[in-house]
């Protein structure tokens, strides 16, 4: 046993020592293939997340440093009715028309960190100035002059935490499938944080009650599970996502309505981006979100505070430009296709990795 044992030693010895080396042409193929692959992650993250955080996950022991602004302006008018039809060509009552001019500037950072291969978090904080105008006219007062109110409202937003885990690896023609929970503390000032004052009318006499300033924050928890897909078809990205948002039901007393119910949303998305060359890239996309009604209620009374639901559309296209191999400057435009979005939005973002 000892000999067969000493001759088996012998022969793996030999084996190991007349082992061929590793082809350094193969070596060099092997490396070159890695590298290839990582720029193409890299290049598909940088177009699929020019308008939007949806890249695929960040390179691990990598951390990114991503400060932004965000300009979005928006102008809708009103009607208001308040009344009874007698025949429908005759309203007997009043109204009510209001111009609405809103201006946000949203001066944000974001951190990012890759933990795997496949898993990273990030945290985002936000600081809002917000200016609204509005001019009003109430019909039938026998008045031309127009009522002009301003309010503003300066402060820290809501911070949102994201986590984000690759599921698949994207290969044999599939797309990359991203998990992502986001959740959204409301450490801004929401609606009911504000102070509020009484609006006259142009006779003095009180209509109504009003926020002295808007709020920065919306004043709940949110949480919102969904799903990210890229397909890098080079030279472009295809990509497309889905979400929920849920929203948590609060509290605020019976002298602000009682238990209130935000409407929760349903978010999609989709687009594809184009690479100029290894430096500049371009993106088209669009998103839409899908506001449910908000309830509220009071004792045993249930009722909805809305009565449709809000739909938000916005047609977004950006363009990035890599400066150095770890830092790229993109810029994207939002144009509002419904009513309640925003009529545009500019976004301006310096991510820069270490």
């Amino acid at each position: 046993m000892k000999q067969l044992a000493l001759i088996s030693c012998i022969t793996v010895l030999s084996s190991v020592l007349h082992a061929e080396p590793p082809d350094p042409e193969e070596r060099e193929a092997a490396v070159r293939d890695s590298l290839q692959q990582e720029q193409s992650r890299d290049s598909a993250t940088d177009i699929a997340s020019i308008t939007a955080d949806r890249g695929i996950v960040t390179r691990p022991g990598r951390f990114t440093i991503e400060p932004s602004f965000s300009y979005a302006h928006s102008n809708s008018t009103r009607v208001a009715v308040e009344g009874y039809t007698v025949i429908p060509a005759l309203l007997v009552g009043l109204i009510n028309i209001s111009e609405i001019q809103r201006d946000v500037l949203v001066s944000a950072v974001s951190l990012k960190y890759g933990f795997t291969s496949r898993f990273e978090a990030s945290v985002r904080v936000p600081y809002l100035e917000i200016e609204e105008d509005l001019r009003e006219r109430e019909a039938f007062q026998g008045t031309p002059v127009d009522t002009l109110r301003e309010s503003s409202g300066e402060g820290l937003g809501d911070v949102e935490l994201s986590l984000r885990y690759q599921l698949n690896d994207g290969l044999e023609g599939w797309p990359y499938v991203i998990g992502v929970l986001r959740v959204k503390a409301p450490t801004g000032d929401g609606p009911y944080d504000v102070e509020r004052q009484t609006v006259f009318d142009s006779q003095g006499n009180p209509i109504g009650v009003e926020l002295a300033e808007r709020p920065t924050g919306s004043g709940y928890w949110a949480y919102e599970p969904g799903l990210s897909f890229i397909y890098p078809s080079d030279p472009a990205v295809l990509f497309a996502n889905l979400s929920y948002v849920w929203t948590q039901e609060e509290d605020e007393g019976p002298e602000n309505g009682g238990k209130i119910d935000p409407g929760d949303v349903i978010r999609f998305g989709f687009g594809m981006g184009f690479a100029f060359n290894e430096r500049t890239s371009f993106s088209l996309s669009y998103d839409h979100s899908i506001i449910q009604k908000t309830s509220i209620e009071q004792g045993n009374d249930l009722f909805d505070a809305t009565f449709d639901r809000i739909q938000v559309g916005t047609l977004s296209f950006g363009l990035s430009q890599r400066l150095t191999p770890n830092t790229s400057l993109s810029l994207s435009v939002g144009v509002g296709v419904t009513d309640s979005a925003p009529s545009t939005e500019i976004t301006i973002k310096l991510p820069l990795s270490l």
